[in-house]
């Protein structure tokens, strides 16, 4: 089963912050499509009002274009709101190596304005975006929770942080949080641009266009590459689950294991292309591998993802091939 079978009391009122980003617009044009109210938090640092311009004319949908930094904004975006979906973050953990302190300000104090916010307001759910990078450094394969290892970046840092901030709103404000650690999403809307662009995205672009991609180390490392819709599932999911299992945060993948060589050359394939990729050095603070054991988030979200990578990487290369 899907996420588009899963129920809500029809006038439910969603707020996704973030939602003109990738993982944010896909959000809000599933839950627009189900027939539910959404609102729309901002500020297009990162993303973009194309993503989300297609939705205005459903009738059911706004878009406030405001930042999380702003208390003030964030009260006011979360007015009459049942659930919020906060994906409103600066990703990239090279980026957060040059920039800590801009992350700390949005990826922190931006997440703890928005549970304030929606604490205050008698939210139902918050539902927030983590990261499989809080495992830092920890060696065993497959990652679960409890056993994180020491952090590789800022990113991963804000990260963690916003974790126990999520335990503590639970704990002694009785909001239901629940936080997602996301492997590597990638699909439709994702930015192939800029230098902190996404593996696959960029890959995908730069095959198209018949220029060879560099690969960061030896191309040996490996990743839980997970289809968006599978993260669609998850946010509503716990949207729908019990405060029994709120404060807690869940690993959100595919539960398989890619390598990124393997990818560059599946691509290659898919695409008609036969270009060998360049090596560049390896990037500090990624992490060398990644694989989720989602059976906390099976048992206690009822998540059961419904893409494995080769289903949503048929669907991304389909996407990208019509929109690039």
């Amino acid at each position: 089963m899907g996420y588009k079978d899963l129920k809500f009391e029809a006038d439910s009122i969603f707020l996704v912050t973030g939602g003109a980003g990738f993982i944010g617009s896909n959000l809000c044009e599933a839950l627009v499509e189900m027939g539910y109210t959404v609102r729309c938090l901002d500020n297009l640092s990162t993303g973009s009002y194309d993503n989300i311009a297609h939705l205005e004319k459903s009738g059911r949908f706004t878009f406030i274009k405001g930042d999380i930094r702003d208390l003030d904004t964030c009260m006011e975006a979360c007015k009459d709101v049942d659930y919020v979906l906060n994906q409103a973050a600066w990703g990239s953990v090279p980026r957060s190596i040059e920039m800590p302190l801009l992350y700390e300000e949005i990826n922190i104090r931006g997440t703890l304005n928005m549970m304030e916010a929606a604490r205050q307001s008698g939210v139902k759910k918050f539902v927030y975006a983590s990261s499989s990078s809080v495992y830092g450094d920890h060696p065993v394969l497959p990652k679960k929770e409890g056993a994180e290892g020491k952090l590789l970046s800022p990113y991963a840092l804000t990260k963690r942080v916003d974790e126990e901030y999520g335990r503590l709103y639970k704990v002694l404000y009785g909001l239901d949080t629940y936080g997602l650690r996301y492997f590597n999403v990638f699909g439709r809307r994702q930015n192939p641009e800029g230098m902190y662009a996404a593996v696959i995205p960029k890959f995908i672009k730069q095959l198209l266009a018949d220029e060879a991609p560099t690969i960061n180390g030896d191309g040996r490392q490996s990743r839980d590459f997970t289809y968006i819709d599978n993260v669609i599932e998850a946010n509503l999911r716990a949207c729908l689950a019990s405060e029994e299992a709120a404060g807690e945060a869940f690993n959100i993948g595919a539960g398989g294991r890619e390598f990124l060589i393997d990818i560059y050359y599946d691509l290659c394939k898919a695409l008609g292309k036969e270009i060998e990729p360049k090596f560049g050095p390896s990037r500090p603070g990624d992490i060398r591998d990644s694989n989720a054991d989602i059976s906390k988030a099976r048992e206690l979200l009822g998540y059961n993802p419904e893409y494995d990578f080769k289903a949503g990487i048929t669907l991304a290369i389909d996407w990208y091939k019509a929109n690039l």
